[in-house]
């Protein structure tokens, strides 16, 4: 560095040198490296993530990181380029990203600058505890009993029985779409998720669920097996995928998305409606029914009641009034004890 004054010079000596003897000095040469050298050379280090979530973070990076910092030196990030760069990603007037987007494109960058942090490339983390766009919990969709027949009658006849299976066993699309015959009991009734499919990038790859809870076994309605039979091959490959393509091969969610989903949603007049939403309305049959929220968590493959109570918690009216008539019930016979 240079100074104009030999005291500042002195002063800034005197610094590195206490820096140096304490070992918190950080070679401000190290800082020139730019965003993208520093993640070609941190990424393949990086060994902990499942497959798909890998896939994941290094498209967010290319996509959404890389345009904006990548020729940029790691010691030039400043939060003012931050924030102006999380706006943009939000901007409504421009090519918006949703909220959850952007919260995991700043996630996939914090990482990569704490990295750099740990490696003394830089003296401080610019992206730690950067203000993130709020996400609206989008409102849930219940069809009924009714609405759900009525969409299987719409639908292409091979994926009739992929909507009874959704709407009455909860399951997520990526467990449906990775479900093989080996896993379906049609005798007793039952359906085990040990396995999800994931699309990213165009590479499709199956996993174990992402939780311990995940790997669960759900009993299915009395004629869901039979609307499952119709879609079975003679003879059976048990190693067969359950819902497969036209060509016999795995289903791509945003194709089955686009031309099987839509079509069958707008024809049957239930626009808005999403996949996940058969999710939502077998959990909403299940209460219906009188399912305790602990039979909800497995049946669904919740970690924790407490995200039963966070999400569906509306739907269980019973148990306020089950509260309501205990409160009365105490504060009556504390009047009458008078």
């Amino acid at each position: 560095k240079q100074f104009a004054r030999r005291r500042d010079a002195e002063r800034h000596a005197h610094l590195v040198e206490v820096d140096i003897d304490q070992g918190s000095f950080v070679d401000p040469r190290l800082g020139r490296m730019t965003v993208s050298e520093w993640h070609s050379r941190w990424w393949p280090t990086v060994t902990n993530l499942r497959p798909s979530t890998r896939l994941r973070d290094e498209a967010t990076f290319h996509n959404h990181i890389a345009p904006t910092f990548g020729a940029v030196p790691l010691a030039r990030v400043d939060r003012t380029s931050l924030r102006e760069w999380v706006a943009r990603l939000t901007d409504p007037e421009g090519s918006a990203l949703a909220p959850a987007t952007t919260i995991k494109a700043v996630q996939v960058f914090n990482k990569l600058m704490r990295a750099a942090l740990e490696d003394r490339l830089i003296a401080a983390n610019p992206v730690e505890r950067l203000p993130l766009p709020k996400v609206e919990r989008e409102e849930m969709r219940f069809l009924t009993a009714d609405e759900l027949r009525h969409l299987a009658d719409t639908i292409d006849p091979r994926y009739r029985a992929f909507v009874f299976v959704a709407g009455y066993g909860g399951f997520r699309l990526g467990e449906l779409l990775a479900l093989r015959w080996k896993r379906v009991d049609l005798l007793r009734r039952q359906i085990t998720i040990t396995e999800t499919l994931t699309d990213l990038a165009g590479q499709i790859s199956f996993g174990p669920p992402k939780t311990k809870a995940a790997v669960h076994t759900v009993g299915l309605h009395a004629f869901v097996p039979d609307e499952l039979a119709q879609i079975a091959s003679q003879p059976l490959d048990r190693d067969a995928l359950v819902f497969q393509s036209a060509e016999g091969y795995a289903v791509r969610p945003g194709l089955l998305r686009r031309r099987y989903w839509t079509p069958a949603v707008e024809a049957a007049g239930l626009t808005p409606l999403r996949m996940h939403d058969l999710r939502h309305t077998a959990i909403s049959l299940w209460i219906a029914a009188g399912a305790n929220p602990k039979q909800i968590a497995v049946r669904a493959g919740h970690t924790s009641v407490s995200v039963v109570f966070d999400r569906y918690g509306h739907l269980f009216p019973q148990h306020e009034d089950s509260l309501l008539q205990a409160l009365e019930n105490s504060t009556s016979s504390k009047v009458s004890g008078r």
